[in-house]
């Protein structure tokens, strides 16, 4: 008989600073899936349940798809959703009664009401029903604040490598072939973490920048391991594992993982000034290309939609419109508008109040003329590799109205990150005809959007996914971490 391997994904990322929670509504509008349509919704996906799928195929082991959940990123999980989430993953594991391992794909930055290191928490409730000797191999974001409880209960854990991240099939693919070494008895995964005192700025993260490059050949030349992954931390998450980490994954050998964990570590500390992050402030930027060539991208970091943000910054649209910039653009999450232009004919004129409806962070709304250009369903679709391997998007009925500055306003009933330039396209829109874009987040629009824009620039604006680190409370992150507190 073939061995047979469980499949299981649970992903989120949850921002601690956003006033509203995470629901179980938002995992159902999402994904939410069990059994065959695991394999039906992310089988040929470009995600890494996608490259577990196929990795195990390739090694003649038989996939047993389990459970799949994935909500965007927003607040914290609030305690029915996470019951709810619990009690379904543990119905699956105990229908599906004993298999040779499991491959798992947690995020490593979510965190429930109950639970603060949820991930922990349903990684230990699937260690403690299939025992200590059974394989759990798993895939982690690299936005993970990893804890000791995760590295507890797993055998082998891998991050992603890139950011934007577009190797999440090839690490999904890497785990199964390691699940398969580990089966035939080849190899014994055994697996050590270290946590060097700091944290990435989110404008630091690009993995394609010259200042990761001697961490990354470091990292390249280390010798006899199976694998090794440097993970950033995710800042907006204010938990006690709140940070940066190093795993290091050998064949049955625990001191040579800690002490590679350890050295890479190390390397990493004695550069952390390179990860401190540049904030570029608003007004400087405006000025800065008011007179130049577009398109021109516009990060807007304090609006982040993959890092949990609402979605209707305001700041920059604000900011584009008062100066009559030309042709610009902008999308923003506002359903209460989306309902309001529904029965208007298209071509007609009306004063409208957008975005800046969530919270008092990411600035106010933006009332002004506009003019109703269109209507789309909100569907699409993308085949090209892009940031989170996702191919299917839903951002709901969208309308798009346009202001006498030329400010194009996109309206979406659903939140949506910009990970593919289709959201605008499928709209009838073409992004290569606006001077501006602002777009909602850091690097992870940068797979698609650097295909057009002459220049993009991250803009350090206020919000709950700001850059600026320093302007957020935090009651529960690790103590002490560079560069919140100095080190001589």
């Amino acid at each position: 008989m073939p061995f047979q391997v469980g499949i299981i994904a649970l992903l989120h990322e949850s921002n601690t600073f956003i006033g509203q929670a995470t629901t179980f509504d938002h995992f159902s509008r999402d994904l939410l899936a069990t059994s065959e349509d695991v394999r039906a919704k992310l089988g040929n996906s470009l995600h890494e349940v996608g490259g577990f799928f196929q990795g195990l195929l390739a090694e003649k082991i038989e996939a047993v798809p389990l459970f799949a959940a994935r909500a965007l990123p927003f607040g914290i999980i609030e305690t029915s959703a996470a019951d709810e989430l619990l009690r379904r993953l543990i119905e699956t594991i105990e229908q599906a009664g004993p298999l040779d391992g499991y491959l798992v794909s947690p995020h490593g930055a979510a965190v429930a009401e109950a639970f603060p290191d949820f991930d922990g928490q349903w990684l230990s409730q699937l260690r403690m029903r299939v025992g200590q000797n059974v394989p759990i191999i798993g895939t982690l974001d690299l936005h993970a604040n990893l804890s000791a409880r995760m590295v507890s209960n797993c055998t082998a854990l891998i991050a992603y490598r890139t950011n934007p991240h577009l190797d999440q099939r090839e690490r999904g693919f890497e785990a199964a072939q390691l699940m398969a070494q580990t089966l035939r008895g080849e190899v014994r995964p055994t697996m050590a973490a270290a946590f060097p005192p700091l944290i990435v700025n989110i404008e630091r993260q690009a993995t394609a920048e010259p200042h990761w490059q001697p961490l990354l050949q470091y990292q390249r030349e280390q010798k006899g391991i199976l694998s090794s992954s440097l993970v950033y931390g995710f800042p907006y998450s204010d938990v006690a594992e709140m940070g940066s980490s190093v795993i290091v994954v050998t064949d049955n050998d625990k001191e040579l993982a800690q002490t590679r964990a350890n050295e890479l570590a190390d390397e990493w500390w004695r550069g952390r000034d390179d990860f401190i992050g540049l904030l570029n402030d608003p007004a400087d930027v405006m000025n800065e290309i008011q007179s130049q060539e577009g398109p021109i991208g516009l990060m807007d970091m304090g609006d982040n939609v993959g890092g949990g943000s609402p979605a209707d910054g305001t700041f920059l649209a604000m900011e584009l419109h008062r100066r009559r910039m030309g042709p610009s653009l902008v999308v923003l999450f506002d359903p209460d508008a989306v309902e309001r232009l529904k029965s208007i004919p298209i071509g007609e004129k009306l004063t409208l109040s957008l975005g800046g409806h969530t919270d008092n962070r990411h600035g106010e709304p933006l009332v002004t003329s506009v003019k109703l250009v269109s209507r789309c369903h909100g569907q699409f679709e993308e085949s090209e590799v892009r940031h989170g391997g996702i191919r299917w998007f839903d951002q709901g009925p969208t309308t798009v109205v346009k202001t006498d500055s030329s400010l194009t306003v996109v309206l979406t009933s659903r939140r949506m990150a910009p990970f593919s330039l289709n959201q605008l396209y499928s709209c009838g829109l073409d992004p290569a005809s606006f001077r501006f874009i602002v777009i909602k987040g850091v690097h992870a629009p940068v797979a698609a959007y650097r295909s057009i824009c002459r220049k993009l620039i991250r803009v350090n604006t206020a919000g709950s996914t700001t850059a600026d680190m320093q302007s957020l409370t935090y009651s529960h992150r690790r103590r002490p971490l560079f560069p919140f507190e100095q080190f001589s």
